[in-house]
């Protein structure tokens, strides 16, 4: 709560120092015109002076006239000048405010979400971490039986594992935000893809029961890892946020249109539609990163936008009926069924 309320000060001082500056460039551009409309006043002033001692204005009136006329004119076209020039410049102040005005705040946003992605993935490491190194002492302080030990063993992997994922999608979206990920594809078996991908999950998962329904014979083209670790994150993120003891459904089917769909949908709180856009942004997660219950680095779901875009597919977000999310993705027409 220190630091959130660290970083609300740090914004209001920011934004005060940001609207002081842009105050005073206006206030200096407005004196600036005074100035000049005042100079160009006196110059009409001196003019006139002059032509009133050069002319007499008895003696030659058309003369005079025309002169007066003259140095008027010249100040009605200095006074445009002056206005024009104050507008414009008074334009490109206000337009260069607004872009750096929102490139701060951009890089604000981006500052705060990295720093919520370290201090949830320093939480997402030191837990895993010590998890397993107390299974471990357990382990070498005390002779178990066979079961507890086993148990033991499987809880150090499953932990092992969840570092092993973490550790994956931190590099993965370094290199997705770089563009040195190369796709490897080829005709896949997805079907079996997801059948075996839901049994692995279903062996280390036991707080929710995972129900696949595949549509068999399905192949793609595509990368095998990274196909992979869609569905994990997807499953993952389920788990994350739907209450324990609940189902998460996980689908393939064909779409009206000949496409291929893959769903995955939760019994959770579901998600706003304000914020269904924002989910897939990198490190950005639901809530403050100091009160937020569920477990996550914010990479999640911005691995799972970025992978389904390399492969030409959609993804988007629903309400799941009756509660919950249910995350749709839409493969392209090179997907292909053998029987």
């Amino acid at each position: 709560m220190k630091k959130l309320f660290r970083n609300m000060q740090e914004g209001r001082a920011i934004s005060f120092i940001y609207l002081f500056v842009l105050a005073y460039t206006i206030l200096a551009l407005v004196w600036w015109g005074v100035l000049l409309f005042n100079q160009s006043e006196q110059i009409t002033r001196f003019e006139i002076q002059n032509l009133v001692l050069r002319t007499d204005s008895i003696a030659h009136p058309q003369e005079y006239h025309q002169e007066l006329q003259r140095i008027q004119t010249t100040e009605e076209r200095r006074s445009v000048m002056f206005f024009g020039e104050g507008l414009i410049f008074l334009a490109i102040i206000l337009l260069g405010g607004f872009f750096v005005y929102r490139a701060i705040w951009k890089q604000m946003r981006l500052s705060q979400q990295q720093q919520n992605f370290l201090m949830a993935v320093t939480h997402e490491l030191k837990s895993p971490i010590a998890a397993a190194k107390l299974n471990l002492e357990t382990l070498r302080k005390h002779k178990l039986d066979e079961d507890k030990r086993l148990k033991l063993l499987d809880n150090t992997i499953r932990e092992t594992n969840r570092l092993d994922q973490l550790c994956n999608n931190i590099l993965l979206a370094s290199q997705m935000e770089s563009q040195r990920y190369q796709l490897f594809r080829e005709d896949l078996d997805y079907t079996s893809l997801l059948e075996n991908g839901v049994k692995e999950m279903q062996s280390r998962i036991s707080t929710h029961t995972i129900q696949a329904h595949i549509l068999p014979d399905v192949w793609i083209n595509g990368d095998k890892f990274m196909l992979q670790i869609l569905l994990s994150n997807l499953v993952e993120n389920a788990v994350k946020y739907a209450p324990r003891n609940t189902t998460i459904n996980v689908s393939l089917e064909i779409c009206n249109n000949n496409l291929l769909k893959l769903k995955v949908a939760d019994e959770g709180p579901g998600i706003p539609a304000d914020e269904r856009e924002r989910i897939f942004l990198k490190f950005y997660r639901i809530g403050n990163e100091n009160t937020r219950k569920a477990k996550g680095s914010g990479l999640g779901l911005f691995l799972c936008r970025k992978i389904v875009q390399q492969h030409g597919g959609t993804i988007v977000v629903k309400d799941n009926v009756p509660a919950g999310a249910s995350f749709e993705i839409t493969w392209p027409v090179y997907s292909i069924q053998r029987v």
